[in-house]
């Protein structure tokens, strides 16, 4: 059953329109943890021509939503805060990293990452915590 939620989740990110938007591939989810990547392109650029911050949150935040959820119980986000670190460089794939810390019944806290895949540059930080529904998200 685990295995197969595992997979659901990632068919779930793969069929996200924003995630598709954004060229989002899941890379790996497991227990309490998942791994995303992106490759920075120009329509993701700000004003001053470096990687915008809302792409970086969204890279973290796609990989917070599959590690909350590998319990199979509907979690959602309470608070996310991220610390940018360095930027990207134009052209270079990232990859997010979510990690479980800490999970009680009702809420589950997140250590996440996002550095270049190649030069395992760190480029953000992220602290974010997820409240538990108590919902299956398995169920219809």
């Amino acid at each position: 059953m685990t295995e197969k939620l595992y997979d659901d989740l990632m068919e779930r990110s793969k069929a996200e329109p924003y995630s598709r938007l954004l060229g989002m591939e899941v890379v790996d989810v497991g227990p309490g943890s998942a791994v995303v990547r992106m490759r920075v392109n120009p329509e993701m650029a700000n004003i001053f021509g470096s990687t915008h911050g809302g792409a970086l949150f969204s890279l973290i935040d796609e990989a917070f939503q599959l590690a909350c959820n590998t319990h199979g119980v509907l979690s959602v986000a309470l608070n996310v805060s991220i610390t940018y670190i360095a930027a990207a460089a134009a052209g270079s794939v990232l990859e997010a990293r979510a990690t479980e810390v800490h999970k009680t019944r009702r809420t589950s806290s997140y250590l996440c990452e996002i550095r270049e895949r190649d030069d395992r540059k760190l480029i953000a930080t992220a602290q974010a915590l997820a409240y538990r529904t108590g919902k299956d998200i398995t169920s219809p």
